[in-house]
């Protein structure tokens, strides 16, 4: 059974979720490609967040059942396998809708879509961080930090996986946008939600 906490999940898949709401009513209402994928890709990972703090739940409450020869455990890997094809249905829509856009360009409000990007970007970076401090961590403040890639929980490194590809991708928004407002490349927008897709 894993012994990490899972109220910081929730509160990352929590966060992620309104933020992925943001996202994607900002990239509909502001015509951005590479926003819209942002928050797409959020709803991928907010959903799978869910599906962690499912899992920690069942596997928590199923911990003695006797039906379970080898412990619940192994919930916590299903759910991150399933976390893995939950990413590849939605870069499989992210691409689709991208290619739209660059056949069909749409016009774009660069300024609301970057500051969208931007707050995108920072809370990508909290929940990162929430999700890579451990509980040994802060009980014994060591002064140091452990990555979750040491740790046995899959479940909880999916999440993480889930949140810094995310962040990765708002970079590429913020690329795309302030590419397409200083230089006129307004194509870089759709092709960074491309891009996004291939980075899930």
């Amino acid at each position: 059974r894993s012994t990490t906490s899972p109220p910081r999940t929730r509160l990352v898949a929590t966060t992620s979720a309104v933020m992925m709401l943001v996202e994607v009513a900002a990239g509909l209402a502001f015509g951005s490609m590479a926003l819209l994928a942002d928050g797409l890709h959020m709803a991928s990972h907010a959903t799978a967040l869910g599906i962690a703090v499912l899992a920690y739940r069942l596997a928590r409450g199923w911990a003695h059942d006797r039906r379970f020869a080898f412990g619940a455990g192994k919930i916590n890997s299903l759910a991150g396998f399933a976390s893995a094809v939950l990413l590849a249905g939605f870069a499989l829509v992210m691409i689709t809708e991208s290619v739209s856009r660059l056949a069909n360009p749409r016009a774009i409000a660069f300024d609301q879509a970057l500051v969208v990007a931007v707050v995108g970007l920072v809370v990508n970076a909290v929940s990162a961080w929430i999700l890579a401090s451990t509980p040994h961590e802060r009980e014994h403040d060591h002064g140091h930090r452990h990555d979750l890639a040491h740790q046995h929980d899959h479940n909880l490194r999916g999440a993480y996986l889930h949140v810094l590809a995310d962040a990765l991708t708002s970079v590429l928004a913020i690329v795309a946008l302030l590419a397409g407002k200083l230089w006129g490349a307004q194509w870089l927008d759709p092709a960074m939600g491309i891009v996004g897709a291939i980075l899930v």
